[in-house]
């Protein structure tokens, strides 16, 4: 049995990842300001807002089909079962997805653009940091059924 098929992390870092995130983009806009256009302030704040919704309706979804199929919703846990239902059949990260929805949609909703960048910088951090490793993980432990589901469906959208 290899240390993949133990458990993905050691560590949940996604989390922290994009709690990191919105602390930069807070600082950055603190120190290095950038001009938000005031003039339909209304526009940015109303796409936040969706964003931020659809942010929580994707992770919840996730995390419920999750249950509903009896695995793990952390990351650094074992997982006992390969779940393409739900969101997992539009795309292989959906509660990273939405943190990533939620912290774009959160720089919109405040007027603070360092949170769309960090956002980015995020979702690739977490790519390297959390999903080779979680895919390594489900590779090992699901092998074919894996590599079929990663051939239909996209990492991210």
């Amino acid at each position: 049995m290899n240390a993949y098929r133990m458990k993905p992390l050691a560590f949940p870092w996604p989390p922290l990842i994009y709690g990191a995130a919105l602390a930069a983009a807070f600082l950055l806009q603190a120190y290095f300001p950038l001009a938000a256009a005031e003039t339909n302030i209304w526009i940015a704040r109303t796409a936040g807002g969706l964003l931020i919704f659809m942010a929580i309706v994707l992770d919840v979804w996730a995390m419920r089909t999750l249950l509903d199929c009896h695995t793990t919703i952390l990351p650094n846990r074992c997982s006992t079962h390969l779940v393409t239902s739900g969101p997992y059949r539009f795309t292989r990260n959906p509660i990273y997805l939405g943190y990533t929805l939620a912290t774009a949609g959160i720089g919109l909703a405040v007027l603070n653009p360092w949170c769309i960048v960090t956002a980015m910088i995020a979702a690739v951090l977490t790519s390297i940091v959390a999903i080779k490793r979680e895919e390594l993980h489900l590779l090992s432990r699901f092998g074919i059924d894996f590599e079929r589901y990663c051939n239909g469906t996209t990492r991210w959208i």
